[in-house]
């Protein structure tokens, strides 16, 4: 009983990273969030049933391919509004801004901050200002468009420890 304790409270707190990570940039929520699903798994409590298994690869999965589709996304969206790696390198650097800045109580920076930075980038790079707005606009959509599939991903992960744990110790 005490490891399905620790094992519980350490797959709730890589959990509870993951959700964070899936707005912060720099942590991988996903992956983090998969953890806190495997240490569930490999509680005592949880019998290792064919479902509980299947859980692990299917998350595994999505986690890869969320991961992927995180990095692959913006650079997408740049492209098909027709931005330049200008662009992206300006929405990267927003948001890490924007990250910084939130910290400090401005919040709504760490979504503001990319759509900026993409501006500023393609208007660094020459741009015309109705172009550069358009890149702009489908980075902050990118960025929106990624980090709601995160939280999905990690709210899921969240609720399945919460449920799968609450049956182990409750049972």
């Amino acid at each position: 009983m005490l490891l399905d304790i620790i094992l519980l409270s350490l797959a709730l707190v890589m959990c509870l990273v993951g959700v964070i990570g899936a707005v912060a940039p720099g942590l991988p929520g996903p992956p983090v969030s998969f953890v806190g699903l495997l240490l569930l798994v490999l509680c005592p409590g949880l019998a290792p049933t064919y479902p509980a298994l299947s859980l692990v690869l299917i998350s595994l999965l999505i986690a890869v391919v969320v991961t992927v589709l995180d990095f692959v996304a913006p650079v997408w969206f740049t492209k098909h509004s027709g931005g330049s790696k200008a662009g992206v390198r300006g929405a990267t650097i927003g948001m890490i801004v924007g990250l910084v800045i939130s910290f400090f109580g401005l919040f709504l920076a760490v979504i503001i901050g990319p759509f900026i930075g993409a501006y500023v980038g393609e208007k660094m790079a020459g741009t015309p200002s109705d172009s550069a707005f358009k890149v702009a606009c489908y980075s902050f959509l990118s960025f929106i468009l990624t980090t709601g599939i995160k939280l999905i991903y990690g709210f899921a992960a969240l609720g399945i420890v919460v449920y799968e744990g609450a049956g182990i110790l409750f049972s």
